[in-house]
Formats: C-alpha cells, structure tokens, sequence
C-alpha cells in the first residue's frame, strides 16, 4: 500500500487488517509509519519506499498479490499525482501483480449530462481545480498502461472521514448521486468497497465509482 499514512491509506490499511489481509504499508517517511495504528496482531510490515520510483515498486511489490496506489500530494504539489501514477505502472509493468489506484471523481460524467464532466460543470469549485485536472491526468497516465493489471476507483463528490456502514453503490463513469441529491461516501466505506474489490475482483483495466 503506498500512502499508507494518507486518509484514505490509513483506513484501507485497517479495513485491510481487518479481514485478515497481510499489509506491506509503505510510505516516505518513516516517522509517520511509525504512527500507523497498531495492528492487533495481524500481519501489518512496514517500509519506506517512494511510488515515484519504479525501483522502489519493484521492490516492494515483489510477492505481493496487489499494490495500492493512494497516494495524495500537499496543496501546490498536485502534479506529483501523474509522477506517482508513472511510477507505480512503470514498476508493475509486465508483472502479475494487480495495481489499484484511489483516484478522482473530476473525470466522471455528470448526471443528465453525458458529455460534462465533473470538473468542467458549471458549479465546480475554482480552488478544487489543481487536485482535480491531476487527477485527470493520474488517470491517464494509468489507463495508457496495457500492461498492468490496473483499476482506477474514483469516489463520488465528496469522500469524507465518517462511519463504516458497509454499504455502498457501484457504477462506471458517472458520478453517483443520492436520492437526496447529495454525492459522497466516507472514507471508511470507500475502503470497504477498495478491499471488496481486491478480494472479488470485477474489474480489470478500467474504472468503476462508488457512492451511496
């Protein structure tokens, strides 16, 4: 898992340990690692490594069945999300090991209209615009990846710290909205539907969404 001590990466970790999954938790630095939760006795290893280095992939993933790609970079560092992603696939590349990356929701379509974008819509928030036009690119670069096992998940509008429910929606490329008008999911569910994904795998060099 790369950005393992990420938001996102802190919970699949967990959500991961709690089924009983082995985890290779990796991330740049140590100090942080460190201060992962504690594992209750499952199989949770630690490693510094960067996804920007292939080497490094090649590395860490080597007896591994899966690697996780969550990484997410500070404010103003946005493009490192298309160095990782470049990374990640250059260093999987030919291998039989499965790449899933977190990515975003800016490159689904929107309801009703199915040649809009998420981030071209009229309501679209000016100050989301950097994180969301790298995540367009991080799913490019993944998608031009013919040999890599890969899948792209992207979370709906909003992904937020919440409760783990369990439940959860899946669809393609249009943005999932709920019946109360509202897109998101917690990051505790979008971990479940990460882990569920690994365990019975549905999708196989494309991207699927998921939201309530």
């Amino acid at each position: 898992m790369f950005g393992a001590t990420g938001a996102v990466g802190t919970r699949t970790t967990q959500e991961a340990l709690s089924r009983d999954h082995e985890v290779t938790a990796v991330g740049r630095s140590r100090v942080r690692l460190e201060m992962l939760p504690p594992s209750h006795g499952r199989t949770l290893l630690i490693e510094q490594g960067d996804a920007s280095d292939p080497a490094d992939v090649v590395r860490l993933s080597r007896g591994q069945d899966v690697v996780i790609g969550a990484t997410r970079p500070l404010p103003g560092q946005e493009h490192e999300l298309a160095i990782a992603a470049k990374g990640l696939t250059a260093g999987l590349a030919g291998s039989a090991v499965r790449l899933v990356v977190v990515g975003g929701a800016a490159s689904l379509t929107l309801p009703g209209a199915p040649r809009m974008t998420v981030v071209d819509g009229p309501d679209f928030p000016r100050e989301l615009r950097p994180i969301a036009l790298a995540c367009n690119e991080q799913y490019e670069v993944v998608r031009g990846s013919d040999d890599v096992d890969w899948v792209y998940v992207s979370p709906p509008a909003s992904l937020e710290p919440g409760v783990r429910t369990g439940q959860y929606r899946v669809g393609r490329d249009e943005l999932l909205v709920a019946p109360g008008g509202a897109s998101y999911i917690s990051m505790e569910d979008f971990a479940v539907a990460l882990i569920d994904e690994i365990e019975h795998p549905q999708h196989h060099r494309t991207r699927f969404t998921v939201g309530y």
